[in-house]
């Protein structure tokens, strides 16, 4: 009988209420990085490989709904239902500018070229924050039809894609005008929508279905029902062969992106799970749940035998011990007890 294939991902604890939004920096010189958002209301960064934790941004007063770091990794913005976004320096976690709202902020995200800021929220409004010209009143788009979710920017800048908490669809707006020029139409509304690194697909999940559209074209490439309520989903970046799936069955689902058979089947959560991001490389993706933690796996499990040599003592070490000298110097270590967990 064949072996079962087992995936042992690194746990990494700290956060002490759901991980709701995670985001991984593209590599820079000094590795990749990932950041969490949690209803603790403290934004984690660590490194992308190991799961090692970094520092924890202080300062939002509600749960952080969203996360996201510029193509640099140097700063660091967060989303809340403080009615607040805060931009934050990701080498010291110092604040360095917070844009006050009316309402609770859902969504933000970092343009390409890391000069600005999209925000979104329950005040159905995007806005556009110039982080150069941090006093400057920021651009607001037409009014969204809906609260605001998701939001993300692609083709270079020049479209700004949103989608809605109570309603189907993913638009695409026209940054020069501000107007929607575009609809994606979805039965249910999107709780996850992400740009693939090449910038050639738009991955959504629906609760029901994952589906593909050209970025460019905007048509449906693929489409695939889920066996479980499904809250997000992520493209693997290289090959774009596979993705990954997560919701309310507390299980991680590998899937064939050809054929939407499924690969394999993580488990280890112990609640639902709200958010699935690939690392830029594509070896490993991780998930964040109502459980508090954040697990990375890698996309080739081991053999059931091999589980205690693949631990992650042993071999991880070594990287962690070699991560650890890159990054002394980073952020202050808060005292103890301030790590948000």
């Amino acid at each position: 009988m064949e072996k079962k294939k087992v995936a042992i991902p690194l746990v990494c604890h700290g956060h002490s209420r759901p991980v709701v939004d995670l985001f991984y920096s593209p590599v820079t010189p000094d590795g990749y990085f990932l950041i969490s958002a949690s209803k603790d209301t403290n934004p984690m960064l660590r490194n992308g490989e190991t799961g090692d934790w970094i520092g924890t941004f202080q300062g939002h007063k509600g749960a952080v709904w969203s996360c996201c770091l510029d193509r640099n990794a140097l700063r660091a913005a967060s989303a809340s239902a403080d009615f607040s976004a805060k931009v934050w320096d990701a080498l010291t976690g110092d604040e360095l500018h917070s844009f006050e709202h009316k309402h609770i902020v859902r969504a933000c995200a970092f343009s390409e070229d890391t000069h600005l800021l999209l925000t979104g929220g329950m005040e159905k409004t995007l806005r556009v924050y110039d982080i150069n010209r941090p006093d400057a009143a920021p651009r607001e788009l037409d009014k969204s039809p809906g609260s605001v979710r998701t939001a993300a920017w692609l083709h270079s800048d020049q479209t700004i894609l949103s989608s809605c908490t109570d309603m189907g669809g993913v638009r695409l707006w026209d940054v020069r005008t501000g107007k929607i020029v575009q609809t994606l139409e979805t039965k249910a509304s999107i709780t996850s929508a992400e740009v693939s690194q090449d910038g050639r697909f738009i991955t959504t999940a629906d609760g029901s279905s994952v589906k593909f559209w050209d970025a460019n074209h905007f048509g449906l490439v693929k489409s695939y029902d889920m066996p479980c309520n499904v809250e997000s989903a992520s493209l693997e970046p290289k090959s774009g062969s596979k993705f990954v799936a997560g919701g309310e069955d507390l299980w991680v689902h590998v899937f064939d992106f050809f054929t939407g058979e499924e690969i394999a089947c993580n488990k280890g959560h112990h609640g639902p799970v709200h958010c699935v991001r690939f690392a830029p490389g594509g070896e490993s993706y991780a998930s964040g749940s109502e459980d508090g933690t954040i697990r990375i796996w890698q996309l080739s499990p081991v053999n059931a035998d091999d589980d205690e040599a693949a631990n992650a003592n042993g071999k991880a070490n070594a990287a962690v011990n070699e991560v650890t000298t890159k990054l002394e110097g980073g952020f202050h270590i808060p005292k103890e007890g301030q790590a948000g967990g």
